[in-house]
């Protein structure tokens, strides 16, 4: 049985077409009848589906000539490359898929990277030869010196041409999963939770990939790491919908109704076994956030409820990072750490959606060090945490070790982008059609759209992956932004000081062009330690109050209009500090860097 068995994944960078390949594989392999196929099937949220992206991973099983094929559809976009990590730990082998118009792209090399890390066959394709119109030679020679692999597929997951073999490659080239097992394994039955979400009524669903032994509805068994014992309720199959089945055997992937309620039991990376005795699997190294934002419950909801929507949501994406914190204006609430902006704006609509929690969003940043003068040091995430400026010996920010791989044609944009982005370049490694930079960068700048203007840059085909390698001191400022005569907290940030001035008439004129207008003109200004480096004024609602007025004497319409603009200063005063920041609006002044 278990030889008949293929765990696969399909990897590659956001649009080149992963979706649509799964589409053809439960066409062919008649997953999904005809009828119910619509494009992009795996993608069960509806945000997908809005975006056009894959945002989750989603397991499928599907039967193919006698055998048993488990996929994993993965995203491609390099905030949700958590869900892409813990899904290759479940299969012996993926699909590389390449869009043939592109070429290899950013996350095409960085997917890869996470593949030859866990030793999995690699079978590479270019997807969307129906579109190409020149010669794709040196596109197959490029896959060549990345993989090793001379047997490049020519596929359409549109048109369907080339599907088939690639389909019947994944059955003659992945080894079955008997072949993964090591030679110190215990041989006990073991499981490994790769994915989770909540059913109100079975309780949390475990996503699992059963390594050893055989699990069936009703045995009873342990989450290892966390000492938990439950009784397995419900098991089965994706299809993609969940169908029960009465047991699994090894090697397969699947789901287990676990019956708990609490979300903060079950962990991704977490073992399933039959007694404590079984040594656990690996799991997964917790993913480093890169971008912060504090979050607190709208005034209307329930803190309880708030907290346990957040957990709920976590069991789903074990990528968000959270702590408690308090804030003197908005209460209680979470500092929450994601992967990227586009996972923050994804956090904040599936809370929403999916939960009906709106959420209070204050600035993402970094983690400072503050030395402060009687020498002691603290973290800081915030500018409102800031102590006084008296207080405060030196700011340091955190430095990131990047690696960046690229042609070599585009070396010197990139080291042109490293440098503006208060960078420096440390060392220049080429290999073979490759170069390698490596770099040290303020993570401020990693995480606010250098990977953007990366892609920009080196028209998509330049990746990068990174870590944190400590703290450098820095001519670091405290950036304020005050509507109506009054400091915005939430819009408060630490920015170098040669880059303050910029950085603060980009929020203000957005500010300008975003906030709803008034009865009265709203002053907009930025400020460092109350020094006012720029202005702008978001105009009064403009109403002809003498338009009715014709004929005669200029000075009556005068008087009437004195007297608005005397009407409109008593307002501004009367309302300052008043002036809200809706939450959409907020969300789009996050992105300015």
């Amino acid at each position: 049985m278990i030889e008949k068995i293929r765990n696969f994944a399909i990897i590659a960078h956001i649009d080149h077409g992963k979706s649509t390949l799964a589409d053809r594989f439960l066409e062919i392999t008649k997953t999904v009848s005809i009828d119910k196929l619509q494009p992009q099937y795996l993608d069960q949220l509806s945000l997908e589906r809005e975006r056009g992206i894959t945002i989750k991973m989603q397991p499928v099983t599907m039967n193919y000539n006698g055998y048993i094929l488990n996929l994993i559809d993965t995203p491609g976009h390099v905030d949700f490359h958590y869900e892409v990590s813990r899904a290759l730990a479940a299969v012996e082998g993926v699909i590389l898929l390449i869009d043939g118009t592109q070429g290899i792209q950013a996350q095409t090399i960085a997917n890869l990277e996470l593949a030859k890390e866990q030793n999995l066959k690699i079978i590479p394709a270019i997807n969307k030869i129906d579109l190409i119109k020149s010669d794709i030679d040196d596109l197959i020679l490029d896959i060549y010196n990345l993989t090793g692999e001379q047997n490049v597929f020519l596929i359409s997951g549109k048109t369907g041409s080339g599907v088939q073999e690639l389909l019947q490659a994944v059955i003659d080239k992945i080894p079955p999963p008997s072949s993964y097992f090591q030679a110190n394994d215990d041989n006990k039955t073991k499981a490994l939770i790769f994915d989770s979400h909540f059913d109100p009524y079975k309780g949390i669903i475990a996503h699992f990939r059963l390594f050893r032994g055989r699990l069936s509805v009703g045995d009873e068994v342990y989450l290892n790491r966390a000492r938990y014992k439950f009784k397995i309720v419900e098991l089965g199959i994706f299809k993609p919908e969940m169908v029960g089945q009465k047991f699994l055997d090894e090697g397969m992937i699947g789901y287990i109704a676990t019956g708990i309620k609490d979300p903060g039991i079950l962990k991704i990376g977490d073992s399933i076994t039959l007694d404590l005795d079984t040594k656990p699997l690996p799991g997964y190294q917790d993913p480093l956030p890169t971008i912060f934002a504090s979050i607190f419950p709208n005034q209307d909801m329930n803190y309880y409820r708030f907290v346990e929507s957040l957990n709920k949501l976590r069991l789903n994406d074990p990528a968000i990072f959270i702590e408690p914190i308090t804030n003197s204006f908005l209460g209680r609430g979470f500092n929450v750490g994601c992967l990227g902006l586009l996972h923050l704006e994804i956090f904040q609509e599936r809370l929403r959606r999916e939960f009906e929690t709106d959420i209070i969003m204050t600035l993402p940043s970094v983690k400072y060090l503050v030395n402060l003068t009687d020498k002691s040091k603290i973290f800081i995430q915030n500018a409102s945490e800031l102590p006084p400026l008296t207080k405060i010996e030196s700011i340091e920010e955190p430095i990131a070790a990047v690696d960046i791989f690229s042609s070599p044609y585009y070396l010197e944009k990139i080291a042109r982008l490293i440098k503006d982005s208060r960078g420096e370049i440390k060392e220049i490694i080429y290999e073979k059609t490759i170069v390698k930079i490596i770099s040290f960068l303020p993570l401020d700048e990693v995480i606010g759209g250098f990977y953007d203007e990366l892609k920009s840059v080196s028209a998509g085909y330049a990746s990068l992956r990174w870590q944190l390698a400590g703290y450098k001191k820095e001519d670091l400022v405290k950036l304020d932004i005050l509507i109506a005569e009054e400091k915005e907290p939430s819009l408060s940030r630490i920015v170098h000081r040669s880059q303050a001035e910029k950085i603060g008439r980009k929020i203000l004129l957005k500010l300008k062009e975003l906030l709803p207008r008034q009865e009265f003109p709203i002053k907009l200004q930025a400020a460092i330690n109350k020094r006012v480096i720029a202005r702008e004024t978001v105009p009064a609602i403009y109403k002809d109050i003498a338009g009715w007025l014709y004929g005669g004497d200029r000075t009556r319409k005068m008087k009437l209009w004195q007297k608005q603009k005397a009407g409109k200063k008593k307002l501004e005063k009367i309302f300052k500090g008043t002036v809200k920041i809706p939450n959409d609006v907020l969300l789009k002044i996050l992105k300015i860097r």
